[in-house]
């Protein structure tokens, strides 16, 4: 139960800030072009969207950390996989568990030190420049990401070990789409394997 809502809240904080990124940056854009003219030009001078650069950085920071723990979670990070697949299967396992643990203490120790890096920055005054938010609240993103990305680590190690099985994507699936069990493809499958079967 709370793994999966570890799991939507990661989802959702992603799409969250994916989206008001987007939105951010269109308002910006807009309101950059419209100020030159002329109808709506003393309106938009007066609208201050100058912080707006600044929260979008923020925001993709935040998603980017947060997202690396995703994609650790569902295995969409690019690996080197040349050297693993070559060798025996006992020697394989015992890269791929080392891999894995590697990834976890690395990041395990970026979120500690990024802790302490943290704490010491909230005992000072330090302000972003547009927004002039804490800068420790935006910098939490890195002890945050980190600890839930080395989670996610290790999650995926013990499943390794107890299933054999990574967590992997499959870049050909469509969400909401089941091809084995829909009668139309199926016909057009069959269809194209009579055709095919005809031509030879």
């Amino acid at each position: 139960m709370l793994l999966r809502f570890l799991d939507r809240l990661e989802e959702w904080l992603v799409a969250f800030l994916m989206a008001a990124a987007t939105l951010v940056i269109f308002v910006a854009v807009l309101h950059r072009y419209s100020s030159g003219l002329p109808i709506v030009q003393d309106v938009m001078l007066q609208i201050n969207m100058g912080w707006a650069q600044e929260l979008c950085i923020f925001m993709f920071i935040w998603m980017a950390k947060f997202g690396a723990a995703y994609g650790v979670r569902t295995g969409i990070h690019v690996g080197i996989d040349v050297l693993v697949n070559v060798v025996n299967e006992s020697l394989r396992r015992k890269l791929i568990v080392f891999g894995l643990l590697a990834g976890a203490l690395f990041t395990g120790l970026v979120a500690v030190f990024g802790t302490t890096f943290v704490w010491k920055l909230s005992g000072t005054e330090q302000v972003s420049a547009d927004l002039e938010w804490p800068m420790w609240i935006i910098y939490l993103c890195i002890p945050l990401g980190s600890a839930l990305m080395c989670f996610r680590f290790l999650q995926s190690t013990y499943m390794y070990i107890t299933t054999g099985h990574l967590p992997r994507v499959d870049h050909g699936h469509v969400e909401g789409v089941d091809l084995e069990n829909d009668p139309e493809i199926a016909a057009i499958e069959a269809d194209k394997n009579i055709r095919m079967g005809g031509k030879s």
